[in-house]
């Protein structure tokens, strides 16, 4: 409500006040000719001007071209006045008034060269008035609410929103939102309503490690103001995971793909809106892919469980593929478990799968081991040949000389398993063939390497025959009063062999006499029958040229003897004059039956005296024989198996004179009992090769 106010009081319309007056010059008497006066008006900021007019007598002419007064505010020209005026309504005093929202006005009075009829110009007021800048602004002072109140106004914004540091424009405070949850939806405030202007959203994305943020953004669930003439984007959507940077985005659809994959976990979703049209908006799904491991934890393994795609906090068993291993600081394992990470590599994938370690080939007594494959190293697969040393010593089988490291890390034989092979002396090749036939009483002497079994008893005087490198046969009479007899091996010359200490001693441990042998005084026997026995010696003996054992005999009928096989006989016994040799002699004797042997009769012979003949013996000899000290030496006989060797046929026993037919121990009717003798205390039985 407009109130008329008269004022008494002088006003000075160029200074800033609340209110004033404004007289045209002379008032109220005529105004001079030729007059031109402004005066500007200035009230408070944050108030209008009231301009009223009282009194206005002013030359009347076309358009005001005369005299007038004119008001100027805001730039624009308020209003022209002349003439002659009356109030506007009964009761009043105003003839015109001007409202302006502007705190500033300039009025000018200008008049021409005459005044005739003596006009007397004109009486204004000016009052400043609470304006209302909600109203009567011409542009919105508020982006969203305005609030006056007297001498002016202030903006304020709906719920959510917030006012700018220009404190008239409202914006969305939608920034500071964090999702963590692997999947979700993110939308513009207000979705799918209008969103608001003048606004900045930012939200981020921020995964657990090892996701990467995948978005998918629908075509009908995307709806902004489109670019300008010059593409730019007022209202825009811009993605940035990391170097990847996405849009900006606007239009009415979107532009970019359906679905946005990033590198990262961490994803920002910037939205930025100006004062111009809104649109519905945008709605985003999100998800976290997480991060693939590789196929293969580590070589020469295999996973379990086996998937196409290894993806975080997977937990897989590695397990080394067959022969492989990993090796630690005190022990091995095949297998591990290992987890996907976060970065995209498997844990404990510092381990490896190595080839498994067989260590060495084992040693084998007598023998050594040489690779025979392309690797040439104890690692898996690799494999060996066993060789004995040749040609004194043989494997005990053939067929079991490969092995091969396997899986579990031992060698292995297909046949044998784990267990070594062994090498045996190779069994009655004499390095030195007999060749000669003298006779051993008053033989002649053998040569080095002729007998490499013969075994040389000192004490009592007798021999022996190596059987293995720990066992040497005898005669049982032999042993008598001697169960641990000296023996040597190696010797040809007993005087000779011991000063150059060629000859090798042969420790006894054990002494095992036939149980068929019966105990008599040696003066007075007449019963040889079982004339066997065993020595079993404490170390085993290295074979060599001079050193071999004699073949045992075989079951099959090749070895049932005939009449005139011939054999060879050696020992140190008395020769013809009753001298005890020096040197190992030699014969060769043959087969013949026993009543050869029986019808010799020895010097003194004693009708009463019935020796005993049996057919555990074999009868050889004639004109050759062997005599006294010559006991237990061996009946050698080529193997008609296999002429390259001889096999002990029998073992020198008795005779009942030197130099005719002697009787020998037939060494094939106690296999069963020297082979059980050795099996039983050796742990494992014998075999010659």
């Amino acid at each position: 409500m407009w109130s008329l106010i008269f004022f008494c009081l002088p006003v000075w319309a160029n200074a800033a006040s609340m209110y004033g007056e404004i007289l045209s010059p002379n008032y109220p008497q005529a105004y001079p000719n030729f007059a031109n006066e402004t005066w500007h008006v200035q009230v408070p900021l944050g108030y209008g001007i009231h301009l009223y007019f009282t009194h206005l007598d002013l030359e009347p002419s076309q358009d005001c071209e005369y005299d007038f007064v004119k008001i100027l505010s805001g730039g624009y020209a308020q209003g022209v006045l002349c003439g002659r005026k009356k109030p506007r309504a009964p009761g009043s005093r105003i003839v015109e008034e001007f409202r302006v929202p502007y705190n500033t006005l300039t009025m000018t009075f200008q008049s021409d060269f005459s005044n005739e009829e003596r006009f007397t110009g004109f009486a204004a007021y000016y009052v400043a008035v609470d304006l209302d800048e909600c109203i009567d602004f011409v542009d919105e002072p508020c982006s969203h609410y305005c609030n006056n109140y007297i001498g002016g106004y202030f903006c304020s914004c709906p719920p959510d929103y917030f006012l700018y540091e220009d404190n008239k424009t409202c914006g969305v405070n939608c920034s500071g939102n964090v999702f963590t949850e692997p999947t979700g939806e993110i939308a513009s405030p207000n979705y799918p309503s209008q969103y608001p202007e003048n606004s900045r959203c930012d939200y981020r994305v921020a995964l657990s490690p090892g996701y990467s943020v995948v978005l998918t953004i629908r075509s009908g669930d995307f709806d902004l103001e489109p670019a300008d003439s010059n593409k730019i984007c007022h209202d825009s959507l811009t993605i940035v995971s990391g170097k990847q940077h996405f849009g900006p985005y606007c239009g009415s659809k979107f532009p970019g793909p359906s679905e946005i994959k990033t590198s990262s976990n961490i994803l920002d979703i910037i939205f930025q809106t100006d004062q111009g049209i809104q649109h519905k908006g945008w709605k985003i799904r999100y998800y976290g892919d997480p991060v693939t491991c590789p196929m293969s934890v580590i070589s020469n393994s295999v996973l379990d469980p086996k998937k196409d795609r290894y993806i975080l906090k997977d937990i897989v068993n590695v397990t080394c593929v067959e022969g492989y291993e990993i090796v630690r600081q005190r022990d091995s394992i095949t297998s591990f478990l290992s987890s996907c990470q976060e970065n995209g590599k498997w844990s404990n994938s510092h381990l490896s799968c190595v080839p498994v370690n067989c260590g060495d080939p084992p040693p084998v007594d007598n023998g050594q081991a040489s690779y025979i494959s392309e690797l040439q190293e104890p690692l898996y697969t690799a494999a060996v040949r066993y060789e004995c040393e040749a040609p004194y010593y043989t494997l005990e089988n053939k067929g079991h000389a490969m092995y091969r490291c396997s899986a579990s890390g031992e060698w292995v034989n297909e046949e044998m398993g784990t267990k070594l092979p062994k090498c045996v002396p190779v069994c009655g090749v004499p390095s030195n063939p007999i060749r000669d036939t003298g006779r051993i009483f008053g033989g002649t002497r053998a040569e080095k390497g002729n007998f490499p079994w013969q075994v040389y008893f000192n004490n009592p005087r007798a021999s022996g025959v190596l059987i293995s490198d720990r066992w040497v046969m005898t005669a049982a009479h032999v042993l008598e009063g001697y169960d641990k007899p000296t023996m040597y091996a190696g010797v040809i010359n007993v005087r000779r062999d011991f000063l150059t200490q060629e000859a090798e001693k042969l420790v006894p441990e054990a002494s095992f006499i036939h149980p068929g042998w019966k105990e008599e005084p040696a003066e007075s026997r007449v019963d040889f029958d079982n004339d066997i026995a065993l020595l079993k010696l404490r170390d085993p003996v290295k074979m060599g040229p001079d050193i071999s054992p004699i073949c045992l005999p075989g079951k099959s009928p090749e070895y049932e003897l005939e009449e005139g096989t011939l054999g060879y006989i050696a020992g140190w016994g008395r020769r013809e004059k009753g001298k005890l040799p020096a040197d190992l002699m030699k014969a060769q004797i043959p087969v013949v039956s026993m009543d050869n042997c029986r019808s010799v009769k020895p010097d003194n012979f004693d009708n009463s005296v019935v020796y005993v003949f049996t057919d555990n013996m074999i009868c050889a000899g004639g004109g050759k024989d062997s005599c006294q000290g010559d006991s237990g030496g061996a009946y050698a006989i080529q193997d008609p198996l296999n002429a390259t060797r001889y096999y002990v046929a029998g073992l020198i026993s008795w005779g009942p004179k030197c130099g005719t037919f002697g009787l020998y121990t037939k060494v094939v009717r106690y296999l069963d009992w020297i082979r059980g003798t050795m099996r039983e205390h050796e742990g494992e039985e014998a075999w010659q090769k």
